[in-house]
């Protein structure tokens, strides 16, 4: 498994449309499977999780990407992303290039755009 943990400089809507588009455009066999949004209009709190998924050829299989922002009050973005898959082995975890290359494009997007420091 592998995972990133940022602090986002940019709005939660703009960051969520940026990580979608970015993961969804980011691979030909990329796919939303899952969402689920949280807001608390007493705290200001919001969470936003999306579940991405894509074949690895490395690893011949599937890989997952799990993507969680939060905002509470005080306006901040903070994102965690992990990723999960893309390993045949039985006990340990063998091959996890793909885990790896779904999150760095994931992370080289954020980068470019110039959302963390």
């Amino acid at each position: 498994m592998a995972k990133i943990e940022k602090i986002l400089i940019c709005d939660f809507d703009a960051a969520l449309e940026i990580i979608e588009n970015a993961v969804l455009s980011g691979s030909m066999s990329a796919s939303l499977e899952e969402r689920s949004d949280f807001y608390d209009s007493s705290s200001g709190c919001r969470c936003a999780v999306r579940v991405f998924e894509r074949y690895s050829m490395m690893g011949d299989n599937r890989v997952s990407l799990n993507v969680t922002l939060f905002s509470d009050s005080d306006g901040v973005v903070r994102m965690s992303a992990c990723t999960s898959g893309g390993s045949k082995a039985v006990f340990n975890k063998i091959n996890t290039i793909g885990e790896n290359a779904f999150l760095s494009t994931l992370n080289d997007r954020l980068q470019r755009a110039g959302l963390y420091w």
